[in-house]
């Protein structure tokens, strides 16, 4: 940087600072345990922009005579890059706690979809809720993910199932991004089931969001990616796929929800057109893995989801992680089978239930999350250029963020340059 700079923020006495700078692209493979931590460090931010990081004295000595508006001390803490929830239903109505009975008494999701509760009692929810209802709890739960370290975020639509409630979805999520914080990924997700009025009719609503709900959302410019859910009784491959090819021809990013509870062939179909991401994957097979690894797609796996479908099969990470493919995790926060807004607690499950190591944890939190939801460029890592967005934790390494469970280990979050959370309390902005 030139001398003479103004730098808005330094944050300093960095006990252990986790860069994950390096290779800009995902990580996979031994690459998802190399994070490029440095003692002693120091990040200098000016514009929302990081200018200088690493050892703390190089930091200093580059910033020459350099006038410093703001002094954030880390107090020796462990500091990473600002977390990436790169999977979530954040906008939605009602909640579903009433299922948990059934969950207990044995019933299954698919179960207890086909009697028309999960994913269609919330529809019912979010079609009676207004916009500012809804605006207003999904910022309640974006709060405490900015809490627990999360910095950007993905939202699906999905909970609306008509154009207007899609709409509604999605404008929620552009007045968040305009409004708070946390940065906000917007991603259209009409086909997440097929609503009750198209009970039998499949194939009618698929027409329906190919020919009507694609083409208004990327008019509006409401939404950056298109996913499905591709799974027994909601839609098929086939009607998976041609979804997915009309929103690449439109221009959307492809994600899809891919084998979650029985192996239909979505990781294969994700490796054929070129998905940016697969999600959950507990089914996927071999065969679908290694389409995945050859078509550069992201396995976002999502263990809360497993935890609270209390599912004895979890995602292979393991699997994955040996044939190559980039590893991320997120909440899937939703009101059904992930009602979680921490992630903190999906690193610990990673861990426990996926056998990640605590350096693959935060690579698949950070700079993959980032890449899953075409962010890699500019968040993920702590390297000159990319956004000033860090988490200072009550630690002083990396290994007790998933040993030591159930609480929140966030001491302060910064966010583009700007101190949002200090002493674990949310500043007000």
């Amino acid at each position: 940087m030139e001398t003479g700079t103004g730098i808005d923020l330094l944050v300093h006495n960095i006990g252990t600072l986790v860069t994950m700078a390096g290779k800009a692209a995902a990580r996979k493979g031994a690459e998802m345990s190399e994070l490029s931590m440095v003692s002693n460090g120091a990040v200098a931010i000016s514009e929302g922009k990081i200018v200088a990081v690493g050892p703390e004295d190089k930091v200093r000595a580059q910033l020459g005579n350099a006038a410093i508006a703001e002094q954030f001390d880390a107090g020796g803490r462990l500091v990473t890059p600002g977390l990436v929830d790169p999977h979530t239903h954040l906008v939605h109505g009602g909640s579903r706690e009433h299922e948990l009975a059934l969950k207990l008494k044995g019933s299954t999701y698919l179960e207890i979809l086909a009697q028309g509760g999960g994913i269609l009692c919330t529809v019912r929810a979010t079609r009676q809720a207004t916009e500012e209802e809804l605006y207003a709890k999904a910022r309640r739960s974006l709060d405490i993910m900015l809490l627990h370290g999360v910095t950007t975020v993905e939202a699906k639509s999905g909970y609306g199932l008509t154009l207007q409630d899609e709409l509604k979805q999605l404008r929620v999520t552009r007045s968040l991004n305009e409004s708070h914080p946390v940065d906000m990924v917007s991603t259209f997700m009409g086909a997440h089931m097929v609503p009750e009025e198209y009970k039998g009719r499949s194939d009618e609503f698929v027409e329906l969001l190919i020919r009507l709900m694609l083409p208004e959302v990327k008019r509006l410019n409401l939404a950056e990616f298109c996913d499905v859910f591709c799974e027994h009784g909601v839609f098929t491959v086939e009607q998976s796929e041609r979804i997915l090819v009309a929103a690449k021809a439109l221009g959307f990013g492809l994600k899809i929800h891919a084998d979650e509870i029985e192996p239909m062939g979505g990781a294969e179909l994700a490796g054929r057109i070129g998905c940016v991401s697969a999600e959950h994957l507990l089914a996927a097979s071999d065969e679908g893995l290694e389409a995945m690894e050859r078509a550069g797609v992201i396995a976002v796996c999502l263990p809360a989801t497993s935890f609270n479908l209390r599912l004895t099969r979890h995602a292979r990470a393991r699997k994955m992680i040996e044939f190559g493919l980039p590893v991320a995790l997120s909440t899937d926060y939703n009101p059904g089978s992930s009602p979680t807004e921490s992630i903190q607690l999906v690193m610990t499950l990673a861990c426990l239930n996926l056998g990640m190591t605590p350096e693959e944890v935060m690579t698949a939190v950070t700079i993959n999350a980032a890449y899953a939801i075409g962010r890699g460029d500019s968040i993920g890592s702590l390297e000159v250029g990319k956004l000033g967005d860090l988490v200072i934790f009550e630690a002083n390494n990396l290994a007790y963020l998933p040993y030591h469970f159930g609480i929140n280990h966030v001491n302060a979050v910064i966010k583009r340059g700007k101190v949002v959370v200090s002493e674990g309390s949310r500043l007000s902005q």
